[in-house]
């Protein structure tokens, strides 16, 4: 299921709905969503303790016990750390996402999983300019994956994180030490978790 098949009208289930709403978003005749990520924002609790940032557009809906959630991502880079992520988020000190972000001059694969401050892990290339990022969900693990395609997937992640049965599940933009950039996101996709090992896309 396209949460973003009704854009903000959607019904079938709980609406779709901002932390940090930007000055310029909007959903095209594709149902695909652009945001015009503002300067600075960002999502990330520095572990040195100097710095703890919010700010990020965060377009979420709450989803209930396990799930796959998919979207694709392109990201008008400009400055080092400008992407476009997949986060799920149990509360201001409890959330994970992964990114497709400009890093060392390459567009890369993010990983970041906050449990009271940051952990932050760089992957590699993405390989693609809009590539596939996917987040698993089996109780209190949780897997993430990336795509070139929407079919190979390879392993970013695998951690645990206590949260509650309830979480919000959503796309972020950010340009953390930028003046802004766009970060178009095709679709979100929610499907039923199927596989028992969930670093495995099967």
């Amino acid at each position: 299921m396209n949460v973003f098949q009704n854009g903000l009208q959607q019904t079938d289930i709980p609406d779709l709905k901002w932390i940090n709403e930007p000055a310029v978003w909007a959903f095209d005749e594709q149902h695909s969503l652009r945001i015009e990520a503002p300067a600075m924002g960002d999502f990330f609790i520095n572990p040195s303790g100097e710095e703890v940032k919010a700010s990020a557009p965060f377009l979420y809906t709450t989803f209930r016990g396990d799930f796959v959630a998919t979207t694709r991502v392109s990201v008008g880079m400009k400055e080092q750390y400008d992407s476009g992520c997949l986060m799920v988020m149990a509360d201001s000190e409890n959330w994970a996402k992964l990114c497709n972000e400009f890093f060392s001059g390459e567009r890369s694969i993010l990983s970041v999983v906050t449990k009271g401050s940051s952990d932050d892990c760089v992957s590699g290339e993405a390989g693609s300019l809009r590539p596939y990022l996917r987040i698993a969900r089996s109780g209190d693990c949780f897997a993430f994956h990336y795509s070139t395609d929407g079919k190979d997937w390879r392993l970013v992640r695998y951690f645990g994180m206590s949260c509650p049965d309830e979480l919000k599940v959503g796309v972020v933009a950010q340009s953390p030490i930028g003046a802004g950039c766009e970060v178009a996101f095709e679709f979100l996709a929610f499907e039923p978790l199927t596989q028992k090992d969930i670093r495995i896309v099967e």
